[in-house]
Order: structure tokens, then C-alpha cells, then sequence
């Protein structure tokens, strides 16, 4: 018995992808995924095909590129004169460090060249104002004595247009740099402001009062940097003799009361 076969008509050489296998990439990352990682982004997925031999193979690529982006911060630091740093001005508003001096006193406190200023001390040392305009922030620096109080950004940039002004740190409790201490002669007994200032407290005026809560020059005492204490027997604070008083007349109030 003869046997009948039929074939089929062969491939053509044209047809050796597989047709199957072009189902369109998993769509579980897009171009520009960000992971909940902070600093860290996917991005550019790529998908790619290759043909190899007389038979065709769909190879899939995933390209992953990972960048690591440092945190951006913001600085607080005061620092003595001479301050040891060259100011600039940003394109766009806002002023910049655009060198530090080696050893100075800016980079002891930490600033580098590149830092965006935010803050410096105003003219009398009780706000932060922002720094938009070069020529203003050079003239608050100047007007301040001793120290300047700076915040910058380092790694971001910030509109200061759009920044208040900021009280200024308490000076209280505030601890002193090596330079500071070592010209700190004076402390105020009502607040505890240190005075530190270069030219001598002897040479003030009578009519000097304490930046802080404006005592009077006489309230002021000798002071060890070394114990943080005042030296001698001083007066005790103004706060203390008024309760003192309080306290004394209300316990004359109730013997006079309770003998009635």
C-alpha cells in the first residue's frame, strides 16, 4: 500500500524571527521611575533586539543607572574676623563663596568655596537677613564688629528673593569660639552675655548697654572664660532683687493680715 504524505511548504528564510516573541517589554519600570530611596532615581530603560546566525533571537536589555545624589544641607556658623573668604555674585540674585582662605577663619568654621549664603548678620547683630545683593551683604558685614553669623546652602540652590528675615540666635548659652574666649573679659549679670568684643570694655562708653537686654555698663562683671563664671562678688541680678523684694512684702502682707 502506497502512502500518500504532504508536506509543507518550507520556511522561508525571511520568517526566522519568532513572531511570538515580539510581545512589547513589561512596562514595571518607565523612563524615569524614581525608587522610595532618597538620592537614588532609575532611569533609561533600553530594550534591544540582535540577530545572530541563520536563526533570529530577541534579546532584551535592561539598563539601569543608578546616581547617587548628595544630600543637600543647609549651615549655620558664626564666624570671627577676619572672616578669611571672598563673596560673589550669583547669577540670577544671590551672592556665593567663591574662595576661602586656607586656615582661615571661614574654613575652621566649615565654609567652602561654592556655598550659597542665605543669611548673614545685619548691621546691628539682631536679625539674619537674606543675601540677595552682593554690594548689601558686604555692607552688613562690615558694620558687625567681632563675628559674623552665616547660613548657607550647600548642594541646592535657593531663591533668597523669597526669604524673610530670621531672628538672630540667642547669644546666651552660646558657645564660644577659641578667639572668642580668649578675648572674653566681661559677662552681663542679668542675661549672661558674654562681651567679647576687641576694642577693651574699660574703653566703652558710660552709656554702653548690653546688646541683649540693654543693662547698663554697670551691670556687667569680670569674667573667667576658663570657669565660665563671673569673677568677684558682684551684685546679684536685677530678676533676683525684685523677687526678693516681691517675697519680702508679701510675707509682710500676711503677718499684717493674719494679726488683724
Amino acid at each position: 500500500m502506497a502512502a500518500t504524505l504532504s508536506s509543507a511548504p518550507a520556511p522561508s528564510k525571511h520568517c526566522s524571527i519568532v513572531r511570538a516573541q515580539h510581545s512589547p517589554p513589561p512596562s514595571i519600570l518607565s523612563s524615569s521611575t524614581k525608587t522610595a530611596f532618597h538620592g537614588l532615581s532609575l532611569v533609561d530603560r533600553r530594550w534591544a533586539a540582535s540577530v545572530g546566525g541563520g536563526s533570529g533571537r530577541r534579546r532584551r536589555v535592561l539598563q539601569v543607572n543608578a546616581r547617587t545624589a548628595g544630600a543637600a544641607k543647609n549651615i549655620e556658623v558664626e564666624v570671627d574676623k577676619p572672616l578669611g573668604l571672598t563673596l560673589g555674585q550669583k547669577t540670577g540674585g544671590g551672592v556665593v563663596i567663591t574662595a576661602v582662605d586656607s586656615g582661615g577663619n571661614a574654613a575652621r568654621a566649615g565654609l567652602k568655596s561654592g556655598d550659597q549664603v542665605l543669611y548673614t548678620s545685619s548691621f546691628f547683630g539682631d536679625e539674619l537677613w537674606p543675601a540677595d545683593k552682593l554690594g548689601f551683604t558686604k555692607t552688613a558685614i562690615q558694620a558687625k564688629p567681632d563675628s559674623v553669623y552665616f547660613v548657607v546652602s550647600r548642594g541646592a540652590q535657593v531663591d533668597v528673593k523669597r526669604l524673610p528675615k530670621r531672628p538672630a540666635p540667642p547669644r546666651f548659652g552660646r558657645k564660644l569660639t577659641e578667639s572668642q574666649k580668649a578675648r572674653a573679659t566681661h559677662i552681663c549679670l542679668d542675661c549672661g552675655y558674654i562681651y567679647f568684643l576687641p576694642k577693651p570694655f574699660e574703653e566703652q562708653p558710660d552709656e554702653y548697654g548690653c546688646p541683649q537686654c540693654n543693662a547698663p555698663k554697670k551691670r556687667f562683671a569680670k569674667y573667667d572664660a576658663e570657669t565660665g563664671r563671673a569673677i568677684g562678688g558682684a551684685l546679684p541680678p536685677i530678676t533676683v532683687i525684685v523677687s526678693l523684694i516681691i517675697g519680702i512684702a508679701g510675707v509682710g502682707a500676711l503677718l499684717v493680715y493674719g494679726l488683724q
